[in-house]
């Protein structure tokens, strides 16, 4: 009986030799030839996501939208108010408004975060849900 203990152990300790093997060999690869290289192309890298991340700056990419009803008695939230600005709060706030004859729709200038021209409340609110933060 203790010879199949003896054989068990055995095969169990060769299964344990070549895990750690298998482990050590994935690792190697993972690893790969080139560890040298790495940290140029790192800092290469990091210079293209820094280009990438100025670039992105100017790109109309904070964006709200706000329905509502503009007369009491219409339903639906047919009007809107869109908001697509920068990251500096620059860009332009839309606004559609619906009547039960008629749509009417307005572009007003951004800067800041804020328009020289007077925004309604809809709009404010649309600047406001764009910003981050």
């Amino acid at each position: 009986m203790w010879i199949l203990d003896v054989v068990t152990l055995l095969v169990a300790l060769a299964a344990a030799v070549l895990a750690v093997v298998a482990l050590r060999r994935q690792a190697a690869v993972r690893r790969g030839p080139a560890t040298e290289a790495l940290p140029e192309d790192v800092h290469g890298l990091r210079q293209e996501v820094a280009a990438l991340r100025a670039e992105a700056g100017d790109a109309l990419r904070h964006l709200a939208v706000v329905r509502y009803d503009a007369f009491g008695d219409m339903g639906g939230h047919l009007s809107w108010s869109l908001a697509l600005l920068d990251d500096a709060g620059n860009g332009v706030v839309l606004t559609s408004i619906h009547g039960r004859t008629d749509a009417r729709t307005y572009a007003k200038n951004v800067s800041a975060w804020t328009s020289q021209q007077q925004l309604s409340p809809e709009e404010e609110e649309a600047i406001a849900h764009a910003r981050p933060g």
